[in-house]
């Protein structure tokens, strides 16, 4: 599945909710279906920097594409990371740094947080954009 393809199935499920009550929930849901990282991997030095919560996030290149894990200590910030994760992951670096976000305008994501949330909402695209940079100039 593509980025785009990702992103417009999010798209479709958020339009299947009547308020954002019930998003909030399915954000939360999304978060518990999210692949636990690796506890070795929840450590100080994968913290995203400018979250509210606990954020912890591990990429790895395998066969040229980057998948990511992540955990978080929060519940609502678990499912946003679970979404950002699910577009981004087992997607080629190049992909990830030139990817239209446009989506999460769209969703209303962004419009919908506390500042300090969509701040942290900001940390979590640019540490996936900074793995991915990384990955793609080795």
């Amino acid at each position: 599945m593509t980025i785009r393809e990702a992103q417009e199935e999010i798209m479709d499920e958020f339009s299947m909710f009547e308020d954002w009550m019930q998003r909030y929930e399915y954000i939360i849901e999304l978060g518990k279906s999210l692949p636990i990282i690796d506890a070795k991997y929840q450590v100080e030095e994968n913290l995203i920097k400018g979250c509210q919560s606990q954020v912890w996030l591990h990429a790895e290149n395998i066969n040229g594409n980057v998948v990511f894990t992540a955990n978080s200590d929060a519940i609502l910030t678990k499912g946003i990371i679970a979404i950002l994760i699910r577009v981004f992951s087992n997607q080629k670096p190049v992909d990830i740094v030139e990817a239209d976000l446009s989506f999460i305008d769209e969703i209303g994501l962004k419009e919908h947080l506390s500042p300090t949330r969509a701040n942290g909402l900001v940390s979590m695209i640019k540490q996936i954009r900074m793995y991915a940079l990384a990955f793609q100039a080795q």
